[in-house]
């Protein structure tokens, strides 16, 4: 799923992080525009229908530290 976000945060202007948490669920930390956050969760949502149970939202002024959108290991 890492590589799915990664791949389609890189199509829009957004910066980030993608990772995998210890519990099975995936972290998505994302800065941009509103409007194109809401863009990337629809194409994830399309993209992989059966694989996304829950969506939970945190919103917070973005920090400008992330240089591009990368998977975190």
């Amino acid at each position: 799923m890492r590589h799915s976000v990664h791949r389609l945060a890189n199509q829009l202007p957004i910066t980030g992080l993608v990772e995998n948490l210890d519990d099975g669920r995936v972290r998505i930390v994302a800065e941009g525009l509103p409007a194109t956050l809401e863009e990337l969760i629809e194409s994830i949502r399309a993209y992989a229908p059966g694989a996304v149970r829950s969506i939970e939202r945190h919103v917070a002024p973005a920090t400008g530290e992330f240089p591009n959108f990368t998977i975190k290991r």
